[in-house]
């Protein structure tokens, strides 16, 4: 059975795992999403998630052991 809807999700991940990324503290990647430097998702409850494409390509263009994203 196949669901007509979107059928590969994207990954969204938490913040959590986003400065675990960058080995950065989770407040930092909430301030990042504030000041519009990495794009966020509003879940109904309030709470940011990123999507993991974009978060990975970021790492990729800024190094792994890159502190802050460039923006």
């Amino acid at each position: 059975m196949e669901n007509g809807a979107a059928q590969d999700p994207e990954r969204l991940l938490t913040p959590a795992e986003v400065a675990r990324m960058f080995r950065v503290n989770p407040k930092t990647v909430t301030r990042w999403a504030r000041a519009g430097k990495i794009s966020a998702i509003k879940t109904l409850g309030g709470h940011r998630r990123f999507k993991a494409s974009e978060i990975e390509q970021l790492l990729a263009t800024t190094g792994e052991d890159a502190a802050a994203p460039s923006a």
